[in-house]
């Protein structure tokens, strides 16, 4: 199967794990996906563009001529996690896993990966986004290998760390790091968390409405995993008059409907849209970086 990596795969694994990483998976890609075909039997319809941000995704057919989707990550992206997560939810709340492929490779039930919670009206996809994730927080499996959001926050924050020097983004780090040291160390919760949930991490489905995809699985508190969630869309934030003001009221509404704190909550927003701000600084994306950073500031 003859085929261009999407370009969005390339970059993010670039600016992620390193340039000489992902070049050198990415090489082997080609030749990978035509293995793994032939070793479950799938046949290919067509390539996922942009498809995901760490992972190949090839709409797929079974050999009893059912839909499916095969998705194919590098090895240093860990996707014996995922596979351990989609296995523990079942189909709950998340898509189905199918079956394993090897070579980090996972056959999952086909969506519909053109329709997404950003397909909606925001006070719905926000409504149904709260009833997706709820379903994720479950106990882990027992003896699991996924992190802890205290470690996987601990090697940002290290990451964060020249920012403290910088005049333009000095304060929000210090208060960011601040943040997260004061969060991690009441955290006392351990539910199973999706890790980078979002609106355009749910897909619509046919077994049910609509399904979570694309976990980074770990372990923590719910008000880690909701916000990412709470600044999609964050460049009609930018852009609206109001933009702050409903930035927290969205932290507001969607603490009070998933019952979480909302200091917490308010937290470990702050933490991530910093850390993801300094990170696209770092990768030269300048223009992500303050719409990230200015968000930021108003919570």
């Amino acid at each position: 199967m003859g085929f261009e990596p999407p370009q969005r795969l390339a970059r993010t694994l670039g600016e992620t794990y390193g340039d000489a990483a992902a070049a050198e998976w990415l090489g082997k890609l080609p030749e990978l996906v035509g293995t793994v075909l032939d070793r479950a039997s799938l046949d290919a319809e067509r390539v996922m563009a942009p498809g995901g941000r760490s992972s190949l995704v090839v709409l797929v057919r079974r050999s009893d001529g059912s839909p499916a989707a095969l998705k194919i990550a590098p090895p240093f992206t860990r996707p014996d996690l995922e596979r351990d997560a989609l296995a523990h939810w079942n189909g709950w709340g998340a898509v189905q896993l199918l079956d394993e492929a090897g070579e980090g490779a996972l056959v999952l039930e086909r969506l519909h990966p053109e329709v997404s919670l950003r397909s909606l009206p925001e006070a719905k996809s926000l409504l149904e986004a709260a009833g997706t994730v709820r379903k994720l927080w479950v106990e882990p499996p027992e003896g699991h290998g996924f992190e802890t959001a205290a470690e996987r926050t601990a090697r940002q924050a290290r990451a964060m760390e020249p920012y403290r020097e910088d005049a333009a983004t000095a304060e929000l780090t210090a208060a960011a790091l601040a943040a997260r040291e004061e969060l991690v160390a009441a955290d006392t919760e351990t539910v199973l968390l999706h890790g980078n949930f979002r609106q355009g991490k749910v897909l619509a489905g046919d077994r049910t409405p609509w399904l979570a995809v694309g976990p980074e699985p770990l372990v923590g508190e719910r008000a880690y995993d909701l916000a990412r969630l709470v600044r999609d869309r964050v460049e009609d934030l930018v852009a609206a008059s109001s933009g702050a003001s409903a930035a927290r009221r969205r932290v507001n509404k969607l603490a009070d409907s998933l019952d979480l704190d909302r200091e917490r909550l308010r937290g470990w927003t702050l933490f991530r849209a910093v850390e993801s701000g300094t990170r696209a600084l770092t990768a030269g994306r300048r223009q992500d970086a303050e719409l990230l950073l200015e968000f930021a500031s108003w919570l």
